[in-house]
């Protein structure tokens, strides 16, 4: 009886050699990717403004909190962004959207970003410095009276959710000045 030899072809000897590369050829940059943006923007957190004082950006009150889910809920984002465009991206300084354009630090105490999808409706970044609580309120319970007549009533929603959600949009701010963005005059 013939004794049984295996042929292993140089291609079978080094596939897991390949293998090996290929993981490593994809797995290198993608940490290197990953491990760079944390390096730049993990520890980024609040900072004191120009003249020292209070640090920004200021954390959310509980309420707005709160008023953050149901801004989620009701899908708001979907049609509202939250992110004030350069000035070579857009003209949303010029429109009074900001008074500078958004950055990085805006966002660090923030567990979910809620940047936005698209901007169908005017951009929210700064909506709690460029109104009343009451133009707030009259906006989700009446828009036609306020002048948006696309925008969906909220009159639904029960007066606690409505409070926490008015409290939100209150609490988005970006009228302090960045180390990263100086406010514009």
């Amino acid at each position: 009886m013939p004794a049984v030899t295996t042929n292993r072809t140089p291609t079978m000897k080094n596939l897991n050699t390949l293998l090996a590369g290929v993981f490593l050829a994809v797995a290198l940059p993608f940490g290197a990717l990953v491990l760079s943006g944390q390096s730049q923007l993990g520890g980024l957190g609040r900072a004191a403004g120009e003249e020292g004082g209070a640090l920004f950006p200021a954390r959310e009150p509980g309420l707005a909190i709160q008023g953050r889910a149901v801004y989620v809920s009701l899908g708001c984002v979907s049609c509202h962004t939250q992110q004030v465009r350069p000035a070579g991206q857009g003209s949303d300084i010029a429109r009074g959207l900001g008074g500078r354009p958004s950055v990085a630090r805006d966002y660090a105490l923030q567990s979910q970003v809620l940047l936005g999808e698209r901007r169908l409706g005017p951009d929210l970044a700064n909506y709690g410095a460029r109104t009343s609580q009451i133009n707030v309120e009259t906006l989700l319970t009446d828009p036609a009276s306020s002048g948006a007549v696309w925008h969906p009533s909220y009159r639904f929603v029960d007066a606690a959710q409505r409070t926490a959600l008015v409290a939100y949009l209150k609490s988005l701010r970006q009228d302090y000045p960045s180390p990263e963005a100086k406010l514009k005059k």
